[in-house]
């Protein structure tokens, strides 16, 4: 089976000043976004890549470009070429409508928001998408995406997909069984790094939401050696755990 790691980009200007950029060009990392997309790259590097996608959104292709930066040159297979970036429109932000460019602050005084919190399966913005319909689209994406990895790479590539934080807290619902009504329980940080993988029977989560330590462990390599089941079932008694 592939794994794919979800990176969520790094801080923005409208993230440290609490406005929602939502779909808004122009919206570019800030100088404490940039270390972390840096920094996430530095992480991401042992692990050399089949694919690398991204959001269209500035924010994203920026921090796609400072893990492209970080990958080794000679990668574990020789057709696979880490510096080739692929945009997926469905891999964008949800289309926050009328939301869009407004403070969160605000927001949050907007009988909407309440629903947002609780029920967000039953939320369509003004003038915008429904909650229900972009979780829909990017679990297709990354699920396609997925899929199209192993069938060209084998099951032991890894890929990476940069987006949003609602796109990622969705697919990682999505992944772990969660109803979409679930999902605002989840954080996703920037710049932060979150894995699946798609097993036959059900897909794994090992990691949500974390933005330090090595992830070495996922170069193909590593993960050979590190033996036990390749079919993704779950290892009875817990089993012993990452190969250090």
């Amino acid at each position: 089976m592939a794994t794919v790691i979800l990176v969520r980009h790094g801080r923005t200007t409208a993230n440290a000043s609490g406005l929602l950029a939502g779909r808004t060009p122009g919206v570019l990392l800030d100088e404490t976004g940039r270390a972390q997309a840096a920094a996430t790259g530095v992480r991401i590097a042992s692990v050399p890549l089949a694919r690398l996608v991204t959001s269209p959104l500035e924010r994203c292709v920026e921090t796609a470009a400072a893990i492209r930066a970080q990958q080794p040159t000679a990668p574990f297979d020789p057709h696979i070429d880490p510096s080739l970036d692929v945009i997926d429109e469905d891999l964008t932000e949800c289309g926050y409508g009328a939301w869009q460019n407004r403070s969160l602050a605000d927001l949050a005084k907007e009988d909407l928001w309440t629903t947002v919190q609780t029920q967000p399966s039953a939320v369509t913005f003004p003038d915008g998408e429904s909650m229900a319909a972009m979780q829909s689209r990017a679990v297709a994406a990354v699920r396609r995406h997925d899929a199209d990895v192993e069938r060209e790479f084998g099951p032991g590539a890894v890929w990476v997909a940069v987006s949003h934080g609602d796109i990622i807290k969705a697919v990682l619902a999505d992944a772990l069984g969660m109803h979409l009504d679930l999902f605002q329980r989840l954080a996703v940080g920037p710049a932060s790094t979150s894995i699946i993988s798609y097993g036959k029977a059900r897909p794994s989560v090992p990691i949500i939401n974390s933005d330090a330590g090595d992830l070495s462990w996922l170069a193909p390599s590593h993960a050979a050696a590190a033996g036990g089941p390749q079919t993704g079932d779950a290892t009875v008694g817990g089993g012993a755990g990452r190969a250090s």
